[in-house]
């Protein structure tokens, strides 16, 4: 009987552990289970946003937030290339005219140079409303709620959503000037006030205003830039605003698509303007406010950022026109489908690589990058060199998206620093022989499983301007080599140490060895490897690198500061134009003196003379003959060694539908689409739990315990005899 007992003990606890096997989520589900059907997209980050403000936020790890909550005048086409600009906020494209200095309109097809101005006038979609905000919450008399918070109030805040009521309005064309104004303002930190003070007219002195007021105010003052006029910025109505700007520049267009432009309302200043609330992380930095299909539900960068549908946005169509092959890639099949398909987006951190590709694997985790350590396990390249799934992959349902990217990762030498940096022929050959010995195509097949291309200059590919061929060769760190660019021997680097005075990476001078900083952004682990390789290009010239390790936040700190000396970084194209990259080595644009992107604050008279003859140009061959002569300079100062133009390699589950690679475009969450049940199938089905080593404990527990009781009975009858 009592053996029976055993027997039916082990089977009910074996039974209790096998049940969630066949109920419910998987054991490893990270998600709570009442969420296994949602309608959410899964993903990941790895660093935390700083910057969610729109006048603020410069960088690509913030632009996949904001870019899905604010909505600037316009957007990039989602499916047609070359990249089309087309409404997204505006009923129509802007209204585009010129004006000559005495205020008269120019016919279009006037010469350029008698162009004093050129006007904009953007006519918004009306009905348009902000996502639920405390900013326009209202109480019962009208008023607004929170605009004059008393100091016990906002001391007992730790969150935004402490406060109980949210509110909404509509947006109107004065909320587009409140946007452009608040570039202007020196407390913002905008980074392309720089860029815009050159253009929009009156920028620049309403920025020396505002800095006037500020200099007098008090920790209470609110500074309303309504009261502010601003020259080349116009409200007609409620629905129609003008900008001027100086002269003729294209490009002015391509910056309507992104989030600098897009509205913000004067009820957000005035709110987060209040004494207190920014010491509490409750800003606009932390809490946006757009009228995009989602807004922020959750800030918690050491944790996850949490995207919900806005129940207020105005809605949008998928686009039912694309490319010839869109078609047959099902990328037509949601045409004129209202957006958003999903009703948010989780985003947990994760700051290694091996755990994200792991919950990928496993399901948790709709798409993924493929790390270096875990590209062979998905792709391999046939005989031709095209790039296709491993079978694994395959057979999981998950596809592969590639593109080459419109970037650059780069070197750069900070120059206003006293070794590596200034405009002397000794300086030059030392930056010029760094720029040999770092070997950017053995960095690429190394850690990039060859994902990239060296590049010869600023200009990435299928951006005008960027040449193929000998034409396209950096001379100052290639050689021409049976019909191929080669790097230079690296005794050519030696030589140019020798003539820049470190023979052996010693100071001819004083004999002293030459040790040179490196400021490295170091995530975890995974960059330990790089950072030693780094080391070793160094060593090449005998040169003893320091290496710095910092998170991105502090090294844009010392980039803002100008304190670094050497260090990597990297640009994603704002928009298909060569001035986007060129603009990084324009002198007006250093990020010590203008807090611009060009972060090695190099200058050039003659550099920068022909960026300006450049960037207000159409493409022709005359705006191709001085790109080349801006190269030219650039590569003999080697201000940058220039780095590697990266492959982008994503891939999906069969779940996930909508996924076409889009360089431009920061907005594209609102196209996607999901199958909740096939992915919920798919977990279960790749996360079987693993039970039999807790059938082998219980068992071992069990004969452990009937053991223990048969000695115990043997005692009990020897005891009684």
């Amino acid at each position: 009987m009592a053996r029976l007992s055993n027997i039916f003990l082990a089977w009910l606890l074996l039974s209790a552990a096998a049940w969630p096997a066949s109920h419910g989520s998987p054991w490893n589900d990270p998600y709570p289970g009442e969420r296994s059907l949602a309608n959410t997209l899964y993903g990941s980050f790895s660093e935390r946003p700083k910057h969610l403000d729109p006048a603020r936020s410069y960088s690509a790890d913030e632009y996949r937030f904001i870019g899905q909550i604010y909505e600037p005048p316009l957007q990039y086409h989602f499916l047609k290339r070359p990249y089309e600009l087309v409404p997204l906020s505006l009923e129509r494209m802007p209204r585009v005219s010129w004006v000559d200095e005495g205020g008269r309109p120019l016919a279009p097809d006037s010469d350029p140079s008698r162009v004093a101005f050129t006007d904009y006038e953007f006519h918004i979609k009306p009905g348009m409303h902000y996502q639920p905000h405390p900013a326009l919450a209202r109480d019962g008399s009208g008023a607004y709620a929170y605009h004059a918070m008393s100091r016990e109030t906002i001391a007992g805040l730790n969150r935004l959503s402490d406060l109980a009521l949210s509110g909404s309005r509509e947006v109107l064309a004065e909320d587009y000037v409140n946007g452009i104004k608040r570039i202007a303002d020196p407390a913002v930190h905008s980074p392309i006030a720089g860029v815009m003070k050159q253009y929009i007219v009156g920028l620049d002195a309403l920025s020396a205003e505002i800095a006037r007021l500020r200099a007098g105010e008090s920790e209470k003052s609110y500074l309303d830039l309504r009261s502010l006029p601003l020259a080349g910025v116009t409200a007609l109505g409620p629905y129609r605003y003008r900008i001027r700007i100086k002269g003729v520049y294209p490009q002015f267009l391509f910056w309507q698509a992104m989030p600098f432009f897009a509205p913000l309302p004067w009820e957000a200043d005035r709110f987060y303007g209040q004494p207190g609330l920014e010491a509490k992380n409750i800003s606009l930095d932390w809490y946006p406010i757009g009228a995009g299909p989602f807004y922020l539900a959750e800030n918690n960068p050491n944790l996850r950022m949490v995207l919900q549908r806005n129940p207020h946005f105005h809605g949008e169509t998928y686009p039912d026109a694309g490319e010839p092959d869109d078609a047959r890639r099902g990328l037509l099949d949601d045409a004129g489908a209202s957006l958003p398909f999903v009703d948010g987006a989780q985003y947990s951190l994760e700051k290694e690589s091996i755990p994200r590709w792991n919950k990928f694997l496993q399901g948790y985790y709709d798409s993924s990058g493929i790390g270096s350590d875990s590209f062979d396990q998905a792709v391999q390249f046939g005989a031709g060199g095209d790039a296709a799934l491993t079978d694994s992959m395959t057979e999981r349902g998950i596809t592969l998206s590639t593109a080459v990217a419109t970037s650059i990762f780069y070197m750069g030498f900070n120059m206003r620093d006293p070794i590596v940096g200034g405009d002397s022929q000794r300086a030059r050959w030392l930056r010029r022989a760094i720029s040999i010995a770092v070997d950017f195509e053995e960095f690429v097949s190394i850690f990039l499983n060859g994902r990239g291309v060296a590049a010869q200059g600023p200009v990435p590919p299928g951006i005008f301007g960027h040449q193929t061929g000998r034409a396209g060769m950096n001379s100052y760190v290639y050689d021409w080599v049976e019909g191929g660019v080669r790097r230079k021997p690296i005794a050519d680097a030696r030589a140019l140490m020798a003539k820049a005075g470190y023979v052996g990476g010693r100071d001819t001078a004083t004999g002293t060895p030459l040790v040179l900083y490196f400021e490295a952004l170091s995530r975890g682990p995974d960059d330990k490897a790089r950072l030693t390789w780094m080391r070793k290009q160094f060593e090449k010239l005998g040169i003893q690198l320091v290496v710095r390790p910092t998170d991105y936040n502090r090294f844009r700190e010392k980039m803002l500061k100008g304190t670094g000396q050497i260090y990597m970084w990297g640009w994603n194209a704002d928009y298909p134009d060569p001035e986007n990259f060129l603009f990084l080595l324009y002198g007006p644009n250093s990020k010590v003196e203008a807090q611009g992107e060009n972060a090695s604050n190099y200058r050039s008279e003659a550099f920068d003379a022909l960026f300006l003859r450049m960037k207000d140009m159409q493409n022709s061959d005359a705006r191709l003959a001085i790109i080349d002569d801006m190269l030219a300079i650039a590569r003999r100062d080697a201000p940058w060694a220039w780095g590697f133009h990266p492959k982008n390699f994503e891939l999906q589950h069969a779940w996930l539908h909508n996924v076409k690679p889009n360089l431009m475009a920061n907005n594209t969450l609102k196209y996607q689409r999901i199958d909740p049940l096939l992915r919920e199938q798919r977990r279960v089905l790749w996360n079987p739990p693993v039970i039999w080593p807790v059938g082998l404990l219980l068992v071992a527990l069990i004969a452990l315990v009937a053991l223990g009781i048969a000695v115990y009975r043997r005692r009990e009858r020897g005891a009684a005899l």
